[in-house]
């Protein structure tokens, strides 16, 4: 045994701090029994509530319901991220009007409900259309716009591109400045110094922001529901009217908590796998 380790082993460790059950600890622990006894009587109720016949009639519909959900996510964010780029330069410009538009645009967008804004873009385009069908059916796009799918994908990508233009703008300019200066004194462009060095840094700085955006639009994608389209959540609303049973609806609670729990675990396995690097193994 070295000096070091005779050293290290005739010093006695102190002894462990003993923690008090202080009010907080108390409330931490009860509420923890709380949410327990919570779980333990769903799981009760599910079980002796239990419908067979409720539950295979329901399912298909609930599955349907789920793939319009994902789609309607799946398109709105794409499309969001591709409107938030020029949003977030804009932000970011040293131009006056071309900041103060698109800063009016993210204060529109975020500091409205959502709900509010499907509302005025599914009645408010819509009364517009209506106004003008004969000539949307020349054109033959009057049987696309009547439908209220494309008012649904229009509102949720310009709310998500708000976002999303905010969380591009915070991780760009979470870059240190020395990285363009040093990408400048290498010859290299602003646009190769962008796609090169600053985005791979800042799109680790704004996974976690974009999977919470994406987590907050598939729940905000229920209130589509109340423009006639059949999502999960509108599916459950119709497999509730015509049964009268609560549980439909506690279905649909764990398919969305199935849902965002599995996009947990992989955006966790992509951080894990982009920033591999960063650690010392």
């Amino acid at each position: 045994m070295t000096v070091s380790g005779q050293v290290s082993a005739a010093i006695e460790r102190p002894p462990a701090i003993p923690k008090p059950w202080t009010g907080a600890r108390i409330l931490g622990v009860a509420l923890l029994l709380l949410w327990a006894l919570l779980g333990v009587g769903l799981i009760v109720y599910l079980v002796g509530a239990w419908n067979p016949e409720l539950f295979d009639r329901t399912f298909p519909a609930y599955m349907r319901g789920l793939w319009v959900t994902v789609k309607l996510v799946a398109v709105s964010m794409v499309l969001g991220s591709l409107l938030a780029i020029p949003i977030a330069w804009a932000r970011m410009s040293k131009n006056r009007i071309a900041s103060a538009l698109a800063y009016g645009y993210v204060y529109f967008f975020r500091g409205t409900p959502l709900l509010a804004q499907t509302f005025l873009v599914y009645y408010g385009l819509g009364e517009y259309f209506a106004s003008i069908r004969p000539t949307l059916q020349e054109l033959g796009l009057w049987n696309f716009l009547r439908d209220a799918w494309p008012y649904a994908v229009l509102a949720f990508t310009l709310n998500t591109a708000a976002y999303q233009a905010e969380i591009l703008r915070g991780a760009i300019e979470s870059v240190p400045r020395g990285q363009w200066e040093g990408a400048t004194s290498l010859g290299l462009s602003r646009c190769v110094t962008l796609r090169k060095v600053i985005l791979p840094q800042a799109m680790i700085v704004a996974l976690r922001p974009y999977a919470n955006e994406l987590v907050l639009m598939i729940k905000g994608s229920a209130i589509v529901a109340l423009i006639t389209i059949f999502d999960l959540m509108g599916e459950t609303r119709r497999a509730y009217s015509r049964s009268f049973d609560f549980q439909t609806y506690l279905w649909a609670t764990i398919i969305y908590l199935a849902l965002v729990e599995t996009l947990r675990h992989l955006v966790d396995w992509i951080e894990r796998r982009i920033t591999r690097h960063l650690f010392r193994h």
